[in-house]
């Protein structure tokens, strides 16, 4: 690392000051440095792209493994580091402090926590509860450096609950209760998106890319100032390589492998400090 972590710290918040920015979602060091390579200004981890790196699904990692990964992927570039922290890996607002203050301590410039439990019957936390969680999660990262940006998230658009009002209402309460960043995932019509975005401004909102339609100006001129894919880059890269397995297992040819990057151009790219 070139830069210290206090840098990357300033760095982060300095991009969500105007304009809209890509943040790309990495699940290992070999992905984060290349993304770096490729010209990016932040980098995010993904829940999901982590958990099926290591043979598991989303949402069956342990708190212990996600500090070691964003640890991990934290020292891979020089590049801000926006943690996907899940549900914050406790229920109640005490536990996900303590979990909040360790994340901290891997150097992440953010870290998003949300409402989701993860039960299917009750998929979401009780909105007071949520909050309590978000306002302890503040409180946390005061305690050890108020640079690191909070990102409040509201899970109803992927639990089956499209209710935008009552999105609206929990991103303003969560905003209220020291988030610095708002986030719905799921939304996806321009209409949804610029009702977000005018219900907490000034406050940055990030939108995760639902749909391939959707393109970096037209996400700007809704005033969106961050761009999120979550698992997206996870999923491509398994197609390719789930694709050429099966071909080779079901017919015994090799032509995926005509699209396959070149070892040296891999080699040159990881060589460099």
């Amino acid at each position: 690392m070139t830069i210290s972590t206090a840098e990357k710290r300033a760095q982060f918040r300095k991009l969500h000051d105007e304009g809209c920015f890509v943040l790309p979602n990495p699940w290992d060091a070999g992905s984060a440095r290349y993304l770096a390579h490729a010209g990016f200004k932040a980098l995010a981890s993904t829940s999901s792209g982590y958990a099926w790196s290591t043979g598991r699904a989303d949402n069956h990692v342990s708190c212990d493994d996600v500090i070691d990964h964003l640890t991990m992927l934290n020292a891979a570039t020089d590049l801000p580091l926006n943690a996907d922290f899940e549900a914050g890996f406790a229920d109640d607002p005490e536990g996900v402090a303590i979990n909040v203050a360790r994340a901290v301590g891997t150097g992440v410039a953010g870290l998003s926590i949300e409402n989701s439990t993860g039960r299917a019957e009750q998929p979401l936390y009780e909105d007071r509860l949520a909050v309590e969680r978000i306002r302890a999660a503040r409180a946390a990262i005061d305690a050890v450096d108020p640079a690191v940006m909070l990102v409040a998230r509201c899970e109803g658009f992927l639990t089956g609950e499209r209710d935008l009002v009552r999105t609206i209402a929990r991103l303003t309460a969560f905003a209220e209760a020291g988030a610095d960043c708002l986030y719905a995932p799921g939304l996806s019509t321009p209409e949804d998106i610029a009702a977000v975005v005018k219900a907490v401004h000034p406050k940055p909102v990030n939108v995760l890319i639902v749909q391939p339609s959707m393109t970096v100006q037209a996400l700007a001129d809704l005033g969106v100032r961050r761009i999120s894919v979550g698992g997206a880059l996870a999923r491509v890269a398994w197609a390719g390589f789930m694709g050429a397995a099966k071909e080779i297992a079901e017919q015994g040819t090799f032509t995926a492998f005509a699209g396959a990057a070149k070892g040296a151009e891999l080699n040159g790219m990881f060589a460099k400090p």
